[in-house]
């Protein structure tokens, strides 16, 4: 059980994180996770947490992106096709703690790269992606989704800037929602599993969700948060070497 003194700085800076990940178009779950591990949250609860407070942040984001017109359906479908049902395969599974905090360590490298805005360059040239490339990418983002409790938006953002499938701006939106039904298809999982929830959850999901609304909505408008960004990497790069070494 956490201090007093640590859950009101875990509390102050939960918001933070819901901001920036909000801001480009992700739910935040490798963000949530990282900080749970810093705190010593029980393994067991990291996961289902993190995805339910996804639903709230990347619903949100999703909403504003979607307004502002960068949402890319075709996008979206082709990599939604798999990787809903392998998240739901993936959120019935259970891994042990020490492998849980391994892959969640490795996840977390994207989550640092993108911070650090490694993945932030655009090309004007934009190619369409091959069905056998969406469906395979898909299938492997969504079962790790449910596996480790992340929607996967950090991970296919990269990967759509990468092989120039989308703008900056279009592949935070089709993030965006491709964190949603990832992370309601992994809590499906997980309710099949038996888990439930704290009634303290909705304490956190409520100071997420304010950090969510002004995240999305700076974001969709390009506001620079660069130094924010670079100091959410360093915390991120913090709880990946202590997962690591624990």
């Amino acid at each position: 059980m956490l201090q007093l003194e640590n859950i009101t700085l875990f509390l102050i800076i939960l918001p933070i994180v819901s901001f920036l990940y909000a801001s480009v178009g992700h739910g935040g779950a490798s963000g949530y996770l990282a900080l749970m591990a810093l705190f010593s949250f029980a393994p067991e609860t990291m996961k289902s947490t993190a995805l339910l407070l996804n639903l709230f942040v990347a619903g949100i984001s999703f909403f504003y992106y979607y307004k502002a017109g960068f949402f890319n359906r075709k996008l979206f479908v082709s990599f939604a096709i798999t990787s809903i049902p392998f998240a739901f395969l993936g959120g019935m599974l259970d891994v042990d703690a020490s492998i849980y905090k391994k892959i969640l360590a490795v996840l977390l490298i994207f989550s640092i790269l993108k911070m650090l805005n490694v993945f932030g360059k655009e090309n004007t040239k934009i190619k369409d992606v091959k069905l056998w490339q969406s469906l395979l990418i898909g299938s492997v983002i969504g079962f790790f989704s449910g596996l480790i409790g992340i929607g996967g938006g950090i991970i296919l953002t990269p990967i759509i800037l990468l092989f120039h499938w989308g703008k900056m701006k279009e592949a935070a939106a089709v993030s965006a929602l491709f964190i949603w039904v990832n992370s309601a298809s992994g809590l499906i999982g997980q309710f099949t599993s038996g888990v439930t929830f704290d009634s303290n959850v909705f304490i956190l999901i409520t100071i997420a969700i304010i950090g969510a609304i002004f995240g999305s909505y700076y974001g969709s408008k390009k506001i620079n948060n660069k130094r924010l960004r670079h100091i959410l990497a360093f915390v991120l790069i913090i709880a990946c070497a202590k997962l690591v070494l624990t």
